[in-house]
């Protein structure tokens, strides 16, 4: 049975570059804390979004194009037991990204905006596990950050923020049942606050440059991870993710707009539902449905989405100590409205998607 856990909760995360709610890219998940043994794993996603909109017939009702860019991510993880009580666990990520780009010459009228934003994380953790099959863990998070934008919309607007490092924890608890590969973990994700050196550069300056510090907070967030055998070869897994969406804003000092240039009036619970089968000793499978609940109101002109439902299927192929996880999720984004000072709202994105695929490679020593 643990040969199934193991690869059937990897789907979510072989697939998980199509993850949506704000910049969540990975959900932060440690399913391989929970490995026997020495492991280490090497994870690739792939996100190919397909997000446009129309502008209302006031400000010409011209097509956006798509103006979500594909994305890839990488992540490593290691766990070792250091006793038989106690394991060490690193993990390298990319936990939150953003990849903004309005095609040009669409008469839109945001069209050549572009924004980026990029994360790397390093996290240590140690896991100590009782007699009575309940584990504590906790550790540090090493992170980077930067961001740029160009919103020639809003006054030519443009903005460079260098890269910022700065620590967070994170801290859980879990419990298990191993006999029917029953667990029940709930982890804590703390903020992290960045500092970013940023120049901007706007009508309102000329064009010259005007430097300052922009503070922007990786928000905090928690996972409950749920799973249990329910039949012979067969498993149940499921999570529910919240993140603090509505303590991230991006607001550059010499941003000529009286909103913030990114920001988000409501924070985001995903779920997600998972079964799992092993067929033989060598293939399993998983299909997965996930939901993020809308929540109406206004979204950004750089992040025009609100809520998602989603489908996955992934199969896992395992080797002596090798297992390889290959998988691919649909996701179906939830429609939104964007406003401009002189427009509430000012255009309508429906209709939209994305494609995560990815693959893991794990390997017991």
């Amino acid at each position: 049975m643990r040969r199934l856990t193991t690869s059937a909760v990897a789907l979510a995360a072989a697939a998980g570059a199509a993850q949506a709610g704000g910049l969540d890219r990975t959900g932060q998940g440690l399913a391989f804390l929970f490995e026997t043994g020495t492991y280490a794993e090497l994870t690739f996603g792939f996100g190919a979004p397909s997000v446009s909109g129309v502008a209302v017939a006031g400000l010409g009702g011209a097509s956006s194009g798509d103006m979500a860019a594909s994305y890839s991510n990488v992540a490593m993880a290691y766990k070792r037991d250091l006793s038989d009580k106690l394991a060490l666990g690193l993990v390298l990520d990319q936990p939150f990204g953003a990849n903004v780009d309005y095609p040009a010459g669409t008469g839109y009228y945001a069209q050549g905006s572009q924004a980026e934003l990029k994360t790397m994380a390093l996290t240590a953790i140690l896991k100590y596990k009782t007699p009575s099959n309940i584990s504590v863990y906790g550790g540090l998070r090493y992170q980077t950050m930067e961001a740029w934008a160009n919103v020639p919309f809003v006054g030519t607007y443009s903005v460079e923020g260098d890269r910022d490092a700065a620590l967070g924890y994170l801290v859980g608890v879990a419990w298990e049942k191993p006999e029917i590969a029953l667990r029940v973990a709930l982890t804590y994700n703390s903020a992290i606050e960045h500092k970013l050196d940023t120049v901007d550069r706007s009508a309102l300056t000329g064009g010259a440059d005007v430097a300052s510090v922009t503070t922007i907070e990786a928000p905090q967030s928690v996972n409950l991870d749920v799973q249990s055998g329910i039949a012979k070869d067969t498993l149940l897994f499921g999570s529910i993710r919240w993140v603090d969406w509505t303590s991230f804003s991006i607001d550059p000092a010499g941003y000529p707009a009286a909103t913030p240039l990114v920001s988000y009036d409501n924070d985001t619970v995903s779920y997600s539902l998972g079964l799992g089968r092993r067929f033989n000793e060598n293939w399993s499978g998983a299909v997965t449905l996930g939901y993020e609940p809308s929540h109406g109101g206004y979204s950004s002109n750089l992040g025009p989405t609100d809520g998602y439902w989603s489908v996955g299927l992934g199969t896992t192929y395992t080797q002596g100590n090798m297992k390889v996880t290959a998988g691919v999720r649909y996701v179906d984004i939830g429609d939104a409205q964007t406003q401009l000072p002189v427009a509430a709202p000012s255009a309508n994105f429906t209709d939209n998607s994305a494609i995560g695929l990815g693959v893991k490679v794990g390997w017991s020593f």
